[in-house]
């Protein structure tokens, strides 16, 4: 298969010291590539080194079969446009004449902007809503606002490659968004390469076609988002001892309460989900119960319960289940009950509720209340 992106054998590091051995990474045009791992794993390490921002210790870097090594400046500007983590240096510069600096590769000695460069100039800043900002002191707006304003010039230059070393740091959620769903629609619509670093796995998640484990001397793993995005992966990547990463969620769950759980869950269908996390700030240890194994519930009560009394999915709540679960909540002086209505499937519960009720158990309908 032809790559139009991918690197031999590559080696990064600083002052002749290799950080990272053996780089392997293949993209076909329009693929997006995240880079993940804890900080100071070498994400932006690599990110420099295959952009010529840092020289690569051994090893080589193909765009479209040819060797970075062989192109100039002017010729990489051509293929690839950055946008890294570094402050600009400025000095009396718009946010429309720090989007215009992506032009230079296609002006002439004078860098002056022709039409086509001013229109181009334009439609980048508008696609990323930056456009009221364009006379606006670069060095005087937010953060974000400088973040989405380097994206334009980074799209200003026409590449066939964007590079972003946490493009979404700084940025409110909605600019979050907003910004890797550019990214994703010039990947797709546009056929442009995206290779990023993102700590939000949850977006990394959703956005990504290839992810990248960067972890220690190596590369730990390399594959979709549906390899990469799994319990234990996740956990030892980031070496999680007080808390888990849930994948369903692409979320990270606290540390699940210790001691003698004396409280009792009865939920399902998703009803659970914010009482756990309650009962998990309060640090109070629960048992959940009953679910079933497809329950949106179970995903997050396996994190955050001391117990989860549970039957297979979609099958009735068995007698077997029913009398384990009864004998978990003799033990316990509390019943949160999440549920309003029941099926034939869970039916096993309302009599729980029942059973809890008759031996004057505490029954609440929420956490909060604890």
């Amino acid at each position: 298969m032809e790559y139009f992106f991918r690197t031999s054998r590559l080696t990064v590091g600083y002052n002749g010291k290799p950080l990272i051995k053996d780089i392997e990474i293949r993209l076909q045009k329009g693929q997006i590539l995240t880079l993940i791992g804890p900080n100071g794993s070498g994400k932006s390490t690599i990110l420099k080194s295959i952009t010529k921002y840092l020289k690569s210790i051994c090893g080589t870097v193909y765009i479209d079969n040819r060797s970075i090594d062989d192109m100039n400046d002017r010729d990489m500007s051509y293929q690839v446009s950055v946008v890294l983590t570094e402050r600009l240096r400025t000095e009396l510069m718009t946010c429309e004449d720090i989007v215009a600096t992506g032009r230079y590769p296609y002006t002439g000695m004078l860098g002056i902007l022709s039409r086509r460069d001013k229109v181009q100039v334009r439609k980048a800043m508008e696609l990323v809503n930056a456009w009221e900002l364009k006379e606006r002191d670069f060095t005087q707006i937010s953060d974000g606002q400088r973040q989405r304003i380097l994206l334009a010039r980074a799209i200003c230059q026409e590449p066939q490659i964007i590079v972003l070393d946490e493009p979404t740091s700084f940025l409110d959620i909605r600019f979050k968004l907003e910004l890797l769903g550019i990214l994703a629609t010039m990947a797709k619509e546009h056929g442009i390469t995206v290779i990023m670093s993102l700590h939000e796995l949850e977006m990394a998640q959703k956005v990504s076609d290839l992810v990248m484990c960067v972890k220690g001397e190596t590369i730990t793993h390399f594959g979709s988002p549906r390899e990469i995005f799994q319990k234990e992966l996740i956990g030892e990547l980031y070496e999680l001892v007080n808390g888990s990463y849930n994948p369903l969620f692409g979320s990270f769950e606290m540390e699940r309460p210790k001691g003698d759980a004396k409280v009792f869950v009865i939920a399902g269908g998703g009803t659970g989900v914010a009482q756990y996390r309650v009962l998990q700030k309060k640090r109070i240890p629960f048992v959940a119960g009953i679910l079933h194994e497809n329950d949106v519930d179970y995903q997050i009560a396996s994190d955050l319960a001391s117990e989860v009394v549970v039957e297979k999915g979609f099958q009735r709540i068995g007698e077997n289940t029913y009398q384990k679960a009864l004998q978990r909540l003799k033990s316990c002086d509390t019943v949160i009950n999440c549920l309003t209505s029941y099926g034939e499937m869970n039916e096993k519960n309302k009599e729980l509720l029942e059973t809890a009720s008759a031996q004057g158990l505490n029954i609440l309908e929420t956490a909060d209340a604890l």
